[in-house]
């Protein structure tokens, strides 16, 4: 049996320091309904700064301090930087640590999901952060390949899970092949194993099937995933597919995963028609909860026990409808930092 590398992308439980997270604005495209995801992201901040601090980039910081004066607790770190977006998943450092749990923080090209749209500013997100202080740990920066922090998904053993459709996007990395897209993800992330998903694409993801939005680790070897037992639903061929394709796949060990099969929501269309992809595997896991998003739906209670079958924490149901507006949700808008990476100072 071989041992994992001294380096590795330690799961999303892993203990933490803080999250990041990147205040809307009105040069964002959340500005036709900015007042309504402002209430969203208050409503996250509340969450998470009960139990552990958030690092918030803001184009403002003493407006967006006056915006959150009520639920400040000190908890919140301000670092002014303009962005284009808030979709810090995508943008943030993705973070390995060494066998003794010491960090080091990637800061990985962002060219906003193959070039859909703007990213100058997001780009330069991490870099910032790090001349101003925020971080503790050392940053390494791997601008030459293209990489989303949603389009990642570690089991903390070894295992890491992607997409192909988002990975071997031609808008991303097409000067490299499978293989070598593979190999910089072993090497960069000490991990033994890929798991390459080929289904699951959900409806108005802009992302090219980020992995965030279909298939989850969680404890005790065990893979939650967006399902559905609706066969009418325009994407049920998709996720059944999905489903019959984790069955097969296993960690580096051998073994197969656990499956907890989540909900699907309803269909959910915005102004012009077009299908929004509301998903229930887009939770964030933070030291003391699971952060879930939900939709108004009933099949919002499902997935909120589901996912609480998995996990040893608290799990909240956050109201999302706001994020899916622009495609996506609660995991999107965060990256955590692990233990060891954050200068509070």
């Amino acid at each position: 049996m071989s041992c994992l590398r001294p380096r590795r992308l330690p799961a999303e439980w892993h203990p933490q320091d803080a999250v990041l997270l990147a205040w809307p604005h009105a040069a964002t495209d959340w500005y036709p309904l900015l007042e309504e995801v402002k209430y969203c992201y208050r409503r996250l901040i509340a969450s998470i700064i009960d139990h552990e601090p958030v690092l918030l980039v803001t184009p403002d910081v003493e407006d967006t301090r006056r915006e959150l004066r009520d639920l400040d607790n000190g908890q919140i770190h301000y670092f002014e930087i303009d962005t284009n977006d808030t979709w810090a998943r995508d943008f943030g450092p993705l973070t390995v640590v060494d066998g003794d749990g010491a960090p080091l923080l990637l800061d990985y090209k962002f060219d906003a999901w193959g070039m859909k749209f703007a990213a100058c500013l997001d780009n330069l997100v991490v870099r910032r952060l790090h001349k101003m202080g925020a971080f503790a740990a050392p940053l390494v920066g791997r601008q030459g390949f293209v990489l989303e922090g949603g389009s990642v998904e570690s089991d903390g053993d070894g295992t890491l899970m992607v997409t192909t459709r988002c990975l071997l996007s031609p808008n991303r990395n097409g000067d490299l092949d499978r293989s070598q897209i593979e190999h910089q993800l072993l090497d960069d992330l000490g991990m033994e194993k890929v798991i390459w998903i080929e289904h699951g694409e959900l409806a108005g993801d802009d992302t090219d099937a980020h992995i965030d939005t279909i298939a989850r680790f969680a404890p005790h070897n065990t893979i939650v995933f967006s399902g559905t037992d609706e066969p009418v639903d325009a994407q049920a061929r998709s996720l059944i597919a999905l489903e019959q394709e984790l069955m097969q796949v296993t960690n580096r060990h051998g073994q197969h995963y656990q499956l907890v099969k989540l909900p699907t929501p309803a269909p959910t269309f915005d102004e012009d028609g077009n299908r929004m992809p509301a998903t229930y595997a887009n939770f964030l896991v933070t030291n003391k909860k699971v952060l879930v998003p939900i939709y108004g739906q009933d099949t919002d209670d499902v997935a909120l026990r589901l996912i609480a079958s998995c996990f040893d924490r608290e799990v909240e149901g956050l109201d999302c409808r706001p994020l899916i507006e622009q495609h996506g949700s609660l995991h999107c808008v965060t990256m955590q930092l692990p233990k060891g990476a954050v200068n509070f100072e």
